[in-house]
């Protein structure tokens, strides 16, 4: 009797195997799927910049001093439009008479394009470089340090971005694009919205909306599971506020504490 049993046995356990083989293959390649798709998105290129005038060039258009650059391996700025807007804001470092800027990959090409715009008899050369890196976007938000790509590109000013309290801003350099506009709402105290950090009860996306009492009063800028960026009304940021539906809960970001320019209490 047993011996008639081995056949089925036999069968049943190659069938067993098969089926969950067939279940971990299928597993795997979904989840490499989706790891393409992190990765895609949070991919950074480095833009090179060099040429005998390449200090004076960057000096006109970015928000930061690059003479910094003289005592610190790297420092934060922002490239802006006329009207303020922020068109990319990242690392920027020197070698020697070389710099890099640090930006989104989906970017890289636009910046350079509008750079060149700029150019004009001044003796600079730009070039695109792919290295493989990938934006921490865990540490980024942990820090509150925003990052833009080209979904929010050109739609906010730097103090909605907190810029003017993570030193990417020189407010004493010389003029670059949208000065005049940072400056006067710098000095006056115009700004009315804010980037703050949040942790969401389900997992947040990036342009998910932000509402209050069901008005939409903000976008989230990064997110990076339940943990994100949003920027909205200063003082909305201690309201009871949700997104798709789930709660928000404040998380205070490092230099709030140190700095005046912030009541949202």
């Amino acid at each position: 009797c047993l011996g008639g049993l081995l056949p089925t046995l036999w069968f049943l356990g190659l069938l067993l195997i098969f089926l969950l083989s067939t279940l971990i293959m299928r597993l795997c390649q979904r989840l490499s799927s989706t790891a393409v798709i992190e990765v895609k998105m949070k991919k950074l290129s480095t833009i090179e910049i060099n040429g005998k005038d390449v200090f004076d060039f960057l000096q006109n258009q970015l928000t930061n001093d690059l003479k910094k650059l003289e005592l610190l391996p790297k420092i934060l700025a922002a490239w802006c439009n006329p009207k303020g807007r922020v068109i990319w804001t990242g690392e920027v470092l020197s070698n020697n008479s070389n710099y890099k800027l640090i930006v989104p990959a989906d970017l890289a090409k636009k910046i350079v394009q509008r750079l060149m715009i700029f150019r004009f008899r001044a003796r600079v050369e730009f070039k695109i470089i792919d290295e493989g890196m990938i934006e921490n976007s865990a540490d980024l938000i942990y820090r509150g340090q925003p990052a833009i790509d080209s979904r929010q590109t050109e739609k906010y000013t730097p103090h909605m971005l907190n810029l003017d309290l993570i030193n990417a801003i020189d407010f004493n350099k010389g003029c670059y694009p949208g000065q005049e506009v940072i400056a006067r709402i710098h000095y006056k105290g115009l700004t009315k919205r804010r980037t703050f950090r949040f942790k969401s009860e389900s997992k947040a996306t990036v342009g998910d909306k932000i509402s209050y009492n069901g008005q939409n009063i903000g976008d989230i800028l990064n997110a990076f599971n339940n943990d994100l960026l949003a920027v909205i009304p200063s003082d909305m940021a201690n309201k009871e506020l949700s997104v798709n539906d789930s709660k928000l809960k404040l998380i205070d970001l490092p230099y709030f504490k140190d700095s005046k320019k912030i009541n949202y209490l």
